[in-house]
């Protein structure tokens, strides 16, 4: 069974990045992004190490970012592949995405 995911934001100027933690992992999962302005993020890279694989962390990261950009009233250019797959399996997200 896959413990309780925490997800942090990290953001300095014009970069930033969804920090996931998984309860009994020592190793943390990213997702990083770019502000290109107020209403544009870029979603440039998701990170998900072996050790969390196959807990749904990456996917976590991806639904985070989006209910941001919901709630926060900017768009998501999915530049990051993994990003980018998942948008294609949701849409339910297309309101979130600049594609």
């Amino acid at each position: 069974m896959t413990g309780a995911i925490t997800i942090d934001i990290e953001r300095s100027d014009s970069k930033g990045r969804y920090v996931a933690r998984v309860e009994g992992h020592s190793e943390e999962a990213e997702l990083t992004f770019s502000i290109a302005s107020p209403t544009l993020v870029i979603a440039d890279h998701t990170g998900v190490p072996d050790s969390l694989r196959g807990t749904g962390t990456g996917l976590a990261l991806v639904e985070r970012l989006v209910a941001d950009a919901r709630e926060k009233g900017f768009k998501i250019m999915p530049l990051c592949p993994f990003v980018n797959a998942q948008r294609k399996k949701h849409p339910e997200w297309a309101d979130a995405f600049n594609v």
